[in-house]
């Protein structure tokens, strides 16, 4: 199998995972790497558990892809999308972009973006205010 049809596996894995809100460890290198830029912080977890520990608390409960992009780059891919979930009976989203390197058949660094987490009174501004500049 080529590397890229490992990588495309592995983020099938991944993505996966995010959507159901359960991230397994096999999705991991034993010494992958996250290095994580969210809302006025930027933060690194390094090794497989540490990694997966710390995405499995982003997505914790299970969700649905609103949209979704990937585009494969040399060593793995580049994923963005908007995902949206209920948390304690509130609807959320959240928008993020994952460059994730593969290697062996297992992400071993994800630089992450993230927009923040956005619950359901922010999703309905956000819609207002791209309403009132879509009909400007």
């Amino acid at each position: 199998m080529g590397q890229s049809n490992q990588s495309a596996a592995v983020v099938d894995r991944f993505l996966a995972a995010v959507e159901a809100g359960d991230m397994p460890g096999d999705v991991f290198a034993d010494d992958a790497a996250l290095d994580a830029t969210v809302p006025n912080w930027r933060f690194e977890a390094r090794g497989g558990d540490a990694v997966r520990s710390e995405l499995a608390s982003w997505y914790a409960d299970p969700g649905q892809f609103l949209d979704l992009q990937r585009t494969a780059i040399p060593g793995g891919e580049l994923v963005e999308f908007t995902l949206s979930w209920t948390q304690d009976g509130v609807p959320h989203r959240v928008h993020q972009a994952h460059i994730l390197r593969v290697v062996d058949d297992r992400v071993s660094t994800d630089t992450a973006f993230c927009g923040g987490r956005w619950p359901a009174d922010l999703i309905a501004e956000m819609e207002a205010a791209a309403a009132t500049t879509t009909d400007a």
